[in-house]
């Protein structure tokens, strides 16, 4: 499980999926030179090798997530 205050970062991953469920909280996912998109309590995505973007906390944030190589 991960825990996170209101903040920015850039995210980068390595040669690492991420699979991600939201359990509380509210976070906005930028991909370079795309669209942000919006997660809250209860949705999942996958992020993948190579991703290079920004996280963004909104509400302070509680996943659980799993990393395969």
């Amino acid at each position: 499980m991960w825990e996170a205050t209101p903040g920015e970062t850039r995210s980068i991953k390595g040669e690492t999926f991420e699979f991600c469920h939201i359990l509380s909280g509210l976070i906005e996912l930028t991909p370079e030179g795309g669209e942000p998109v919006v997660y809250k309590a209860g949705d999942s995505f996958v992020m993948k090798p190579g991703f290079v973007g920004v996280w963004k906390t909104i509400e302070t944030v509680r996943k659980i997530y799993v990393t395969v190589s």
